[in-house]
């Protein structure tokens, strides 16, 4: 079994588990959330937690048995606490202002960028160049930050676009003569 499956998940107060064949729910104060389960992965609650093995004996399922542990995780902290992650803009004239469940950016190009954020996610934007996209799914709260990026990536020359917050954008060096 891997070794990060070996680990129970802890069940916090407030929030709800309910196992059905071939699937788990998570409700919690932010919201429920719900996750098909692979076959060869036995799932059980037991003592305010959440115990993950695998129920064969083949890599695929060792590897699945890791995954699914840390998908659950995600699931618990997701209902409970939410994800979140934090763009800046980089250039002359890039802002962002979020409309309820809209995004508009202006990006330099000839037209101004409008994104529709998906159900579940929410923006908003403490200043101009800033922009947080919250919600309790990982991976959607990911791709939706993903998405974002990709209108205007960071270039290496100036650094202009779109980033993480985090992220750090190696500048290259002008071209001399």
């Amino acid at each position: 079994m891997s070794r990060v499956a070996k680990n129970p998940i802890p069940i916090p107060a407030g929030v709800e588990v309910s196992l059905a064949s071939g699937s788990i729910s998570i409700k919690g104060p932010l919201g429920s959330l719900t996750q098909s389960l692979y076959s060869h992965v036995s799932v059980t609650q037991a003592d305010g937690s959440i115990l993950v093995a695998d129920a064969g004996n083949t890599n695929e399922s060792h590897a699945m048995s890791g995954t699914t542990r840390a998908l659950l995780a995600n699931m618990v902290l997701g209902v409970t606490k939410g994800f979140e992650r934090k763009l800046t803009l980089v250039g002359v004239g890039y802002r962002a202002q979020a409309q309820g469940n809209k995004l508009n950016l202006t990006l330099g190009f000839s037209h101004p960028v409008e994104h529709m954020m998906p159900e579940g996610i929410k923006v908003e934007t403490p200043t101009q160049t800033e922009v947080v996209i919250k919600g309790m799914d990982k991976q959607m709260v990911g791709q939706v930050a993903a998405d974002v990026r990709a209108y205007r990536k960071p270039e290496p020359y100036k650094g202009k676009g779109v980033r993480y917050a985090d992220e750090v954008v190696v500048r290259k060096e002008t071209k001399k003569k």
